[in-house]
């Protein structure tokens, strides 16, 4: 899709995602039952932001069921990579925001067996897919992520706006909206954002909130335990960085006082959602 939009005039590129991701911006099952009584969609009103937050409707999950899916799929592909690391995530991608994205794209797309087969014996059919669309079916393709401030225009599909790269300050600012900085308002899937400034470079970290920890291991022994994240820690000229799986309750006796989530931390921005779980 990107490859065609880059070789065909703006007006028409517009209309061509539109009738393309049409079916996938509705219910498709509602759409086969009443196909006959449906009124024709204008290509603008695919592209509506309704909350004025930069992320069309036809790309948010909109569903109960699907925002559920997304979140199970989502939590449990970046808990797998505590245990076994993916080929399919790419080392050079491999930081903290960097699990936020393979996660995201991941579990976007369709769940096939040839999904499986790439991904290694560990997975498994964690959820139904999303229904809304998959990664392979949607205008924006890879660039799922959002680079700029600004409400949704047409526009943004060809001028860069949305990018297949994101940091972690471009997903706090961008592509996520702040929840709270008390941990019981966060649900599975949420980020959570901590601000260093003396890491001049890389002053903004992110992890993932699970909730409860979908699969087993000799950590989750405390039964019932519903503060579990996982994260990776950052790479550097002579780290490669790792993965960590680890409760909030944990993190709350950090022995370096920034980095604890505790509302009383002013380095910890707080928990984050998805603005296309929104």
């Amino acid at each position: 899709m990107r490859r065609l939009i880059a070789h065909i005039s703006f007006p028409l590129a517009l209309v061509t995602a539109a009738l393309i991701f049409n079916s996938a911006c509705r219910n498709r099952s509602s759409l086969e039952a009443h196909a006959a009584r449906q009124p024709i969609v204008s290509a603008s009103a695919l592209w509506n932001d309704s909350k004025g937050n930069g992320i069309p409707d036809c790309i948010r999950l909109r569903s109960f069921n699907d925002r559920e899916n997304f979140r199970r799929w989502f939590t449990s592909i970046a808990e797998l990579q505590f245990y076994h690391q993916s080929d399919a995530w790419k080392p050079l991608q491999r930081d903290c925001a960097g699990l936020v994205r393979f996660a995201w794209r991941e579990a976007l797309r369709e769940h096939n067996r040839l999904w499986f087969h790439k991904m290694d014996a560990a997975y498994e059919p964690f959820a139904p897919d999303v229904r809304a669309y998959t990664l392979e079916r949607n205008p924006l393709g890879e660039k799922l992520f959002r680079a700029k401030s600004g409400v949704f225009k047409e526009m943004d599909l060809i001028d860069g706006t949305f990018s297949e790269f994101a940091d972690a300050r471009t997903l706090k600012d961008f592509n996520s909206t702040f929840v709270n900085r008390d941990r019981r308002e966060a649900e599975p899937g949420d980020l959570l954002f901590f601000y260093q400034p003396w890491a001049q470079k890389f002053p903004y970290h992110v992890m993932i909130f699970l909730g409860k920890a979908h699969l087993s291991g000799e950590d989750d022994a405390t039964n019932g335990a519903n503060d579990w994240v996982v994260y990776h820690t950052g790479t550097s000229p002579t780290d490669s960085g790792t993965i960590k799986k680890v409760r909030l309750q944990v993190l709350d006796e950090h022995p370096d006082k920034r980095w604890r989530p505790v509302m009383t931390n002013r380095n910890f921005l707080g928990f984050y959602r998805l603005k296309i779980l929104q």
